[in-house]
């Protein structure tokens, strides 16, 4: 699961709840379509349960959090576990960018709930593609 090339992306795990289905559908938008290989999906749960494959995987690469409420658990599980994160969003602030979307549904996302989810997976581009830059500048430096 370690891969010194590839950004981790921790996004919520509240099932049952919209926005948490908001910060997984952006998380695998980013790591299987938009940035594929830059970047890998660390499952939250995995972290909590202290699987070690999954800590080292933020601990020895750049880690985004997506928190899809004001409880912030991958945040505040990535910092107990890695003691780090690179970069954190928050469903709710790119809602509040993008208040004509509507998101509705758990299972499956309405169509609001879809281009919310891709509205926070572009923003989470813009930072993988910052991290990298930083990361392959200090590479470049060594």
């Amino acid at each position: 699961m370690t891969d010194p090339k590839r950004i981790a992306i921790v996004p919520c795990s509240g099932i049952g709840k919209t926005s948490g289905t908001v910060s997984r559908e952006a998380a695998y938008e980013v790591t299987e379509d938009l940035r594929p290989d830059r970047t890998r999906i660390i499952a939250l749960s995995l972290l909590v349960l202290g699987d070690e494959a999954a800590r080292a995987a933020v601990v020895d690469n750049p880690a985004i959090t997506i928190d899809g409420c004001k409880l912030a658990c991958a945040t505040k599980v990535c910092q107990v576990r890695a003691g780090r994160v690179a970069q954190v969003f928050d469903v709710m602030d790119t809602y509040r960018r993008n208040r004509q979307l509507k998101s509705q549904g758990i299972a499956e996302l309405n169509e609001d709930g879809k281009k919310l989810a891709h509205a926070l997976a572009e923003e989470i581009c813009e930072a993988v593609d910052r991290l990298t830059a930083a990361k392959k500048g200090k590479q470049d430096n060594a």
